[in-house]
C-alpha cells in the first residue's frame, strides 16, 4: 500500500491519501511559533494498517523542514505517537531538551 502525506492548508489538515483517495487526516493551526495538532481521524476502511503513524511521521518531518515552530499536540492519538517516539522531541512545545549522559 503506497501512502502519501500532504499539507492540505487551505483545510488545515495533512492528509494520508492511497491513490486519490483520503485514508485519514490530522487537523491542525498554526500560529507564529507553533503548530497545534488537534485531531487525527483514520477512515474506518484503513483502521489497524498504520495509516495513523504515517500521517502523524510524515506530518511532522514536513514541520520540522518547514522551520523554527514547535508542535502542540492536543490530539490524544499524536501526543500518544511522540511518546514513543523520543527523536521528535526536538519539535514538542515545552518539552526540556534531552540530556545526553556519558
Amino acid at each position: 500500500m503506497n501512502v502519501t502525506v500532504v499539507d492540505n492548508a487551505p483545510m488545515h489538515r495533512y492528509e494520508a491519501r492511497i491513490g486519490e483517495e483520503v485514508a485519514g487526516y490530522t487537523v491542525y493551526q498554526n500560529s507564529a511559533s507553533i503548530v497545534i495538532i488537534e485531531h487525527t481521524e483514520v477512515d474506518p476502511a484503513y483502521e489497524g494498517q498504520g495509516i495513523g503513524s504515517i500521517l502523524v511521521q510524515l506530518a511532522l518531518d514536513d514541520i520540522r523542514a518547514k522551520g523554527e515552530r514547535k508542535v502542540l499536540a492536543v490530539c490524544p492519538f499524536v501526543r500518544g505517537w511522540l511518546g514513543k517516539h523520543h527523536d521528535y522531541r526536538d519539535l514538542v512545545y515545552g518539552a526540556a531538551p534531552s540530556r545526553v549522559t556519558d
